[in-house]
């Protein structure tokens, strides 16, 4: 009895439909494809069958490692149910995404710092700096804390997330908006 795709939720033909088949490419392709063709056994667990479709990643689940020839692109399942590729990095944990988020508001409290501290000084700095010399390093200071956190996120890419957390610290370390924290929001400079 050959039925269009419309009927099939009417009927049941057991276990033979090969678009139940798990783990193929072969039964993904022809369910893919729409084809009601059955699939041959033997192209679905032949090697070359499945290096012809590029678009379909392979993976394993957790504990199983391919060997042979094009191993190195074959991914693997995270207990999650996502699939990740070689090359693909996996994503940040939620406590590392917290620790960022921290730290990049302490940088721009910073650089709000370096603005509020700096421009209290200008008078006082004029005296010392001629006023374009200190417009200049005002802005270089103020652009300081997001130059660090910018270039110390790309710079740690592929590092452990352990030394991009001590490169954040270190930024912070060297980058404390001095000013600011001598002379305050409405302070004055002691002479």
């Amino acid at each position: 009895m050959n039925t269009g795709r419309d009927e099939d939720a009417l009927r049941w033909d057991g276990d033979d439909d090969p678009t139940l088949d798990v783990g193929t490419r072969a039964a993904a392709r022809e369910a893919g494809a729409g084809s009601n063709r059955a699939v041959d056994p033997a192209a679905a667990d032949d090697p070359a069958a499945e290096a012809d479709d590029p678009a379909q990643p392979l993976a394993l689940p957790d504990g199983f490692q391919a060997v042979g020839k094009d191993s190195a692109k074959v991914g693997h399942i995270e207990k999650d149910g996502t699939v990740v590729m070689p090359g693909d990095t996996a994503p940040m944990s939620s406590p590392m995404l917290i620790t960022l988020g921290i730290l990049a508001g302490v940088y721009l409290l910073f650089a709000i710092g370096w603005i509020i501290g700096g421009l209290r000084l200008q008078g006082t700095a004029q005296f010392l700096v001629s006023p374009i010399g200190y417009q200049v390093a005002l802005w270089l200071a103020v652009a300081a804390p997001a130059l660090w956190f910018v270039t110390a996120y790309v710079l740690t890419r592929g590092s452990k997330s352990w030394v991009r957390i001590v490169w954040l610290i270190a930024g912070l370390v060297v980058l404390v908006p001095w000013p600011f924290i001598m002379v305050g929001a409405v302070g004055t400079v002691a002479r």
